[in-house]
Parts: structure tokens; sequence; C-alpha cells
């Protein structure tokens, strides 16, 4: 298993010298005209978007999540139980990002690298096919609980592909098919493999604000799991440089393995937080 995950991890590289070529080409010579922002943020919600950061530029993206509304003045609506995730992303190219974060949930540090496969053409072919591959390391994992903790047991993997298309200029949609890899689960009947699909899409309201919503359909949860499916609803703003995203769910974690595999909130209970993005390019 750990041949096979490596071998999902490292393939889709592959394939990028391969579109580095296709890049080259002179599309006016071809006529190929490319749909343009199908989304505005690097994330719908929860889920990765098949946004790029351009060619030489730096996004930082500080998103903060907050406890949960149903402990109510307590906890002042979650405002005194935040996390916070720092992710930087770079452009290597215009359809390679590399990025590197880290989240106070878990107290996970991740790396990603994220890269576009083929475009949605105007007249042509119709999605836009973006890879994302991530690695994590979970240091809240603690010896005293488990005392045969080693550091392979921090380490996750998580393999996605994106797949969008703008259906007009005010609605975009987006699957993610998912394999994500724990080589520690608390769930002792979880197997370590786990496969989901994301369903995400994005409807614009104005000229800068957009109504935006995702879902994670886990596809092999254990019977016994007390974990449930993320879903997210939330609007962006986008202010020239910056993009905003306000939303409510059900996952406090931000990192997919964190959302995919343990979310704990319950939208019918009202165990929902609120959370935002914000995004800053240099």
């Amino acid at each position: 298993m750990k041949h096979i995950l490596l071998l999902l991890f490292i393939i889709p590289i592959f394939s990028i010298s391969q579109n580095d070529l296709l890049a080259e080409i002179d599309t006016d010579s071809t006529g190929a005209q490319y749909e343009s922002a199908t989304f505005k943020g690097l994330k719908i919600v929860n889920f990765e978007s098949t946004k790029l950061v351009s060619k030489k530029e730096l996004s930082l993206i500080v998103s903060h999540r907050f406890g949960s509304l149903e402990d109510g003045i307590d906890t002042f609506f979650g405002l005194d139980d935040a996390v916070t995730r720092i992710n930087f992303v770079f452009g290597v190219t215009d359809g390679l990002n590399i990025g590197i974060s880290r989240s106070s949930f878990m107290k996970i540090y991740e790396s990603s690298i994220k890269y576009r496969l083929t475009r949605q053409e105007k007249n042509g072919f119709p999605f836009t096919i973006v890879g994302y591959n991530s690695i994590l390391i979970n240091t809240a994992l603690d010896k005293v609980n488990y005392p045969l903790l080693e550091f392979k047991h921090r380490v996750g993997y998580t393999t996605q592909i994106l797949i969008a298309r703008k259906v007009n200029s005010n609605l975009s949609f987006e699957l993610a098919p998912t394999l994500f890899h724990d080589n520690f689960v608390v769930i002792d009947e979880q197997d370590n493999t786990q496969y989901a699909l994301g369903i995400g899409g994005r409807y614009k309201l104005s000229k800068r604000w957009s109504l935006n919503t995702d879902y994670g359909w886990h596809l092999n949860r254990a019977d016994n799991s007390p974990f449930k499916n993320p879903f997210s609803i939330g609007v962006d703003l986008e202010t020239g440089g910056h993009v905003f995203q306000m939303h409510f769910t059900n996952a406090q974690g931000m990192n997919t393995n964190s959302f995919l595999g343990q979310t704990s909130g319950n939208w019918s209970d009202g165990n929902i937080y609120f959370g935002f993005n914000l995004s800053r390019r240099f």
C-alpha cells in the first residue's frame, strides 16, 4: 500500500513536463480560447478550486475557523475557540503551484503541489482539470496517549483530481474525486486509505460577490465512526488583490484529511462553525 500511495503521489508530476510543452504552443495560431475566472478563490470553501496562482506570484491565505455556534454565549458563539491556518502558495509557472502551510488544528504542517492538466475551451474541451497532491505531518499526536507512536504515524497524504466547468458567466461547478490516507486513524475499524467525492459550485451574485458551496461525500467511512460529511456554504468578496471568503461549515479542520476524515459538527444540531479565508497576492 505504501508503494501504491507513493506512486499515486508521484505519477501526476510526470505529466507536468508534457503540460509545460503544451503551454508553450502559441494558442493564437490554433485559435484556442480558454474560459477564465471559473473560481475566484484558491478554495471553493473547504475544497481546493481549479484556480492557480500566476507565475512568480506568491499568495498568502489566512484561514480562520471559529468554534461551534452551538456553545452560545459561553464561548461568545465560538470566538474563544478559533483555529487558524497560514498557507503560502507560489506560482512556479502559470500551471504549477507549490504550497506550504501550518494549521493550529492538530498542529498540522503540510506541503502541496497543484498543477493544471487541461483547460476549458470556448467551443471546445468542456472542462478544466487540475491535480492536487499534499503530504502532512500531525504533530499533535502525543506519546503519552499513544506509547507506541512513531513518526510514520503522524504522516498523511492526499491525491485529488479537480474537474470544473464554467457553465456561463455566473455559474461554475466542480467535482473532486479524492483519495486520502492517514497512517494513524482514531477509529480501529476505519481503513487508513479513504475515498471521497467532493462536489462544489459558485454562483456570481454581482461584480464582486459570489455564493459558494461544497460538500464532501465520504465513500468508505467505518460504520461506527462518529464523524460526518462536511457541508459548507458562504460568500466570496473580491476587492482588487484580495479575495475575502466568509462561510458556515460543520468542519473545523481545514486540511483535506481533517475535514473529510474528522468532521464532527452536525448542521441539524446547530453544531456549525463560522470562518473566513483571506487571500492576498504579492
